[in-house]
């Protein structure tokens, strides 16, 4: 065990544990939209970045091991302010019509929004606009909602072990592809939906269960 300073109160760890998995031990919420405990982190998103002091920047606690004598500000203003620009900076590039999106009441890129007070993006930024792919027969994918958080990769890769999806392209034009950027017509995704599971927003649907509402709670972690 390892003492560490957790906002102004002295803390046991364990050696190895990261940031997050502290918080969420001492029921201290962050935020996170690529983290899944089923999978291996990412950082991808920086949703749970926290402030540690001697740190150049901030740092993405889903994958930062505790050290000892570690001084940590979890909801310092200079994290809460970051937290917010990165949700405004996602909306921003997220298509608006969200009644008529199949998780429109269970996107967890609009709860966390709601738990920080971000209503609409003061940012103008250029929206990345996908034709809807339904030539698979099982799953339907419309990456224009795509946040690039990764979890469906892993998903497929870590907890179905088929290794469907990869990351293709850079910058803005970056996409989740399958095989050279091909159509998913895989028959190994015929009745699974691990994917669709582990997607945060409404990118990736279950063919029978598009245009159905859905009223499974969305994953977020809390602590």
């Amino acid at each position: 065990m390892i003492t560490i300073k957790l906002n102004g109160s002295n803390v046991e760890a364990r050696r190895g544990m990261t940031i997050l998995d502290l918080c969420k031990e001492k029921g201290i919420s962050i935020p996170t939209l690529c983290y899944h405990p089923q999978l291996t982190p990412t950082g991808a998103c920086r949703l749970c970045v926290v402030e540690v002091e001697g740190a150049r920047t901030l740092v993405a606690s889903c994958h930062t091991p505790v050290a000892p004598g570690m001084t940590i500000q979890t909801h310092s203003p200079k994290v809460i302010q970051t937290r917010k620009m990165i949700v405004e900076l996602l909306l921003s590039a997220h298509p608006d019509f969200c009644p008529v999106c199949n998780k429109a009441n269970v996107c967890e890129l609009r709860m966390i929004a709601a738990d920080l007070g971000v209503g609409l993006p003061r940012f103008r930024t250029k929206k990345r606009y996908y034709p809807i792919e339904d030539d698979n027969p099982y799953i339907i994918r419309d990456l224009s909602k795509c946040v690039l958080c990764f979890r469906c990769v892993k998903a497929c890769r870590e907890v179905k072990m088929a290794n469907v999806y990869s990351v293709g392209y850079r910058g803005h034009s970056s996409k989740i592809i399958v095989d050279n950027d091909q159509p998913l017509n895989k028959e190994v995704c015929r009745q699974c939906d691990v994917c669709v599971l582990f997607c945060p927003v409404g990118a990736l649907v279950l063919r029978e269960e598009r245009f159905r509402k859905i009223s499974r709670k969305p994953f977020i972690i809390k602590g």
